[in-house]
């Protein structure tokens, strides 16, 4: 009995301490703050590697920033001058154009930014790279160009993001990018 006593009597310290110590309303806002920052998880932007591996489609551009070689001509081209950042399909390949996404997928609210370097005017522009979001990867025309992309921690300047979080839950899934000019770069 008296080994009892001394072991409830050792919990209720521990208790009574603990109980001093913090408040019911400090744990509420712990548990809050911890419910909160689990329903934000899904709104966080996904690696698209792995979506760019399901598409079986064969990679072209350069891995490398020094050797980019913008060209002006062919807009399907993964050394087209627009596309010095891009990382995904081009949707003038895939029912779209360069500035708007195939029928039945959706813009993405946001996007990642590039300054790249058109030849054929010798000056550079300011391009923001938004993915059209709704159907399944497109498929054509796979593009994986470095020039200009930062890490992730700066996710504006990262194409290795998809950017169809922001968009109607069912059209969370990637089909192509456009790269539309934004105006020059200073």
């Amino acid at each position: 009995m008296k080994k009892n006593k001394g072991f409830d009597s050792t919990i209720e310290k521990m208790a009574r301490s603990t109980a001093s110590k913090t408040g019911r309303r400090g744990f509420i806002g712990k548990l809050g703050g911890f419910i909160v920052g689990a329903g934000l998880l899904p709104l966080l932007p996904v690696d698209r590697r792995g979506r760019m591996k399901e598409a079986n489609a064969t990679t072209t551009g350069t891995m490398d920033r020094g050797g980019f070689q913008p060209q002006d001509q062919d807009t399907q081209a993964c050394d087209y001058w627009r596309h010095c950042s891009i990382d995904g399909n081009l949707c003038d390949c895939c029912g779209g154009t360069l500035t708007s996404c195939p029928p039945g997928t959706e813009l993405s609210p946001s996007s990642w930014v590039a300054s790249c370097y058109n030849p054929g005017d010798q000056q550079t522009y300011l391009i923001a790279y938004r993915d059209c979001c709704g159907k399944q990867t497109c498929g054509r025309c796979n593009c994986l160009n470095t020039e200009g992309e930062l890490p992730v921690y700066r996710p504006e300047f990262s194409n290795d993001i998809v950017w169809c979080f922001g968009a109607d839950n069912d059209a969370m899934t990637y089909h192509c990018t456009i790269s539309p000019v934004v105006g020059k770069a200073s």
